[in-house]
């Protein structure tokens, strides 16, 4: 009868758990749990439902550029707090804190190296530092990835990743939108083309500048892309919006993205683009077939 009878139990004791933290991650769109080997494997696009998660400047340099080819440039600027700006907390504590996090002294890393052997000048936008936000010194970084494409007779490459411009540094954040432009004018006048690939998020005035301006213009899939965010439109207009807007297969169907390219395809795309619009022989990738060469 002893069998039946409730003995009281002491305080359980924790017991530790063997599996390693971070070993499984959840997909923000479809809720499936998924092994984290397996998702960076694909590049960090969620095997069941396709969905892009977000990466930051450093990974796109791995996806996207030949091992150990990608050379730096102007990675010791550094942002000021010209104007002592302070909302919540100053805007020196704010950049301290993002370069702590994320390793960057800003929210682009630019340079130049070789995709699939072709030489590319590259500004790689980073959403992890200050929301991608584009201050004096990301307006000079590109600038300066623009000055190299010139200076080098390289295509350029610009991935966007960002909020708009970086309100702490009011008028200088803005004109980086004009310098970034105006330079991008001159890189047309040597015939030397720019792909412009759009990431979630691309908003704010990097929409409006040079975000927009790519001979060709990219997308991921399922990317953000847009001026003001479609809650603000939403209230402004008074209205529904319609399902996808503002997405990049919305923006696909309305004229204002050229091609969706899934991350996995991203760099044979690039090339083949950059090869075509540089009129040069693509010698990496295998020729159309004959039923293709027809179709053309």
């Amino acid at each position: 009868m002893s069998w039946f009878k409730r003995t009281p139990e002491g305080p359980r004791k924790a017991v530790a758990s063997t599996v390693p933290d971070g070993l499984w991650i959840k997909c923000k769109q479809c809720g499936q749990i998924l092994y984290r080997k397996e998702v960076e494997k694909n590049l960090e696009v969620c095997p069941q439902c396709r969905f892009h998660m977000r990466i930051n400047s450093r990974r796109y340099r791995d996806i996207l550029f030949d091992a150990g080819s990608f050379i730096e440039l102007g990675q010791n600027l550094v942002s000021r707090d010209f104007l002592g700006f302070v909302d919540t907390e100053p805007y020196a504590q704010r950049l301290a804190a993002a370069t702590h996090k994320t390793g960057l002294n800003d929210a682009v890393l630019t340079g130049s190296g070789r995709i699939l052997g072709l030489p590319v000048a590259a500004a790689l936008m980073d959403f992890t530092h200050f929301g991608g936000s584009v201050g004096s010194v990301v307006g000079e970084k590109i600038a300066l990835a623009i000055r190299h494409a010139i200076a080098e007779h390289q295509p350029l490459l610009i991935l966007s990743a960002s909020g708009g411009m970086r309100m702490q540094e009011g008028t200088l954040s803005l004109m980086q939108m004009a310098k970034t432009s105006a330079l991008l004018t001159k890189l047309a006048e040597q015939r030397l083309p720019f792909v412009s690939l759009l990431t979630d998020p691309t908003t704010g005035g990097t929409s409006a500048s040079f975000a927009m301006l790519g001979d060709v213009i990219l997308a991921e899939p399922g990317a953000l892309v847009g001026f003001a965010g479609p809650r603000v439109i939403k209230q402004t207009i008074g209205e529904d919006l319609p399902e996808g807007f503002q997405r990049a297969e919305f923006l696909l169907e309305h004229g204002f993205v050229d091609q969706v390219v899934p991350r996995t395809e991203l760099k044979t795309t690039l090339h083949r683009l950059f090869c075509h619009l540089l009129n040069q022989e693509s010698a990496s990738l295998a020729p159309l077939d004959e039923e293709e060469s027809h179709s053309e």
